[in-house]
């Protein structure tokens, strides 16, 4: 049973940060073993469980976070994978993606919630412990992974990241928008003089969707992210790198990304599958830069059109959309990051949900 005392334990209200007296919750939070938390460039994943696991620690919980070796927390850091298998090549993914869940399980007892990031893995053990486990799905990779979330339905809680990304097979908790900390973002009040891609170099996220925006505009694009897809890359992004009208500036850790989101005079976000969430939409509006996206998946629920940007269906509307955004007041995409994607609001909604979990079933279930 949780030892949650609200009086002892107050949630944060409007993002007051602080935590009173009284028996702390004890919170496990399950990383990825991709990257290292937090993550040196990419890794949206590490990125939010890490947020969270900071904002647990600063309410006052007793938090463990299952990460990697290399990770970096003010919780107490539970490591079995000596540093994340996409960066460190010798970690067989497998292995100990193995390793780092039964770690979790094996201890589950210690702890009144499990807050999973993990992906589908640790339903497998759930069934096996009595602490309850809360699974963020961070989106769908295919639909082969469905038979497990499917067969955990009955007693997991469910969060999807955006109401859009949610399937109708499942039952689900909450829909909590992703949070950032807003003070790792630097508002800028006048636009930029280039747009910019940032996010994994793939067909989906419409890199070569931006090239043609930007030629067309007759706008410099800035590229910044990981490669995913090397044909892709090679065929449709390379041979239009030129490092006047198009640039490349490869994977970028905290400190640049904030540097040319805040420059750009907009965020080219033209899409070409369901998009789970889109941290770097987010993280474009907290600098003051608004976002010219495709309507698909989340978007809808991001961008305020003709707000914080724009929503369009092709590169036509795209290339028009980019000569009105200098029109948009920067001010109210900062405003829109600071009301609705806070990281203090993500967290309290978090602790909200554990709450209810704690309390015991859902008599809706």
């Amino acid at each position: 049973m949780c030892a949650w005392d609200r009086r002892a334990w107050p949630l944060s209200g409007r993002y007051a940060v602080g935590a009173g007296k009284g028996t702390a919750v004890r919170i496990a939070v399950v990383a990825s073993i991709a990257h290292r938390l937090p993550p040196l460039s990419y890794g949206p994943w590490e990125q939010i469980a890490s947020t969270l696991t900071e904002g647990f620690v600063t309410r006052g919980h007793e938090v463990t976070l299952f990460a990697t070796a290399d990770s970096e927390t003010a919780s107490r850091l539970h490591a079995t994978a000596p540093a994340g298998y996409e960066e460190d090549r010798s970690v067989d993914a497998k292995v100990w993606e193995g390793l780092h869940n039964a770690a979790v399980f094996e201890a589950a007892s210690g702890f009144d919630v499990i807050a999973n990031h993990f992906d589908f893995m640790p339903l497998t053990y759930s069934r096996l412990v009595r602490t309850p486990v809360v699974t963020t799905i961070h989106g769908f990779s295919s639909p082969a992974i469905l038979p497990v979330y499917r067969a955990y339905d009955d007693i997991a809680h469910y969060v999807s990241i955006s109401d859009a990304d949610r399937s109708p097979d499942l039952h689900y908790a909450a829909t909590i928008h992703h949070g950032i900390d807003l003070g790792r973002f630097t508002f800028v009040p006048g636009p930029g003089s280039y747009l910019l891609f940032l996010g994994r170099i793939h067909p989906d996220k419409g890199t070569h969707h931006a090239i043609e925006v930007a030629r067309r505009s007759g706008t410099p694009l800035v590229i910044a992210g990981i490669v995913q897809d090397v044909e892709y890359y090679e065929a449709m992004v390379a041979p239009r790198v030129d490092g006047s009208a198009v640039t490349y500036a490869g994977p970028v850790g905290p400190v640049e990304r904030d540097a040319l989101l805040g420059g750009a005079m907009a965020l080219l976000h033209l899409i070409d599958f369901d998009e789970p969430f889109g941290l770097s939409v987010v993280e474009a509006l907290a600098t003051g830069t608004p976002v010219v996206a495709t309507p698909r998946g989340s978007m809808p629920e991001l961008v305020r059109d003709g707000v914080t940007g724009f929503l369009v269906d092709d590169v036509n509307a795209a290339v028009a959309a980019v000569g009105r955004v200098a029109g948009l007041d920067r001010g109210a995409c900062r405003s829109d990051a600071q009301t609705r994607f806070a990281a203090d609001r993500m967290v309290d909604d978090y602790l909200r949900l554990f709450e209810r979990v704690c309390a015991g079933p859902d008599p809706a279930r």
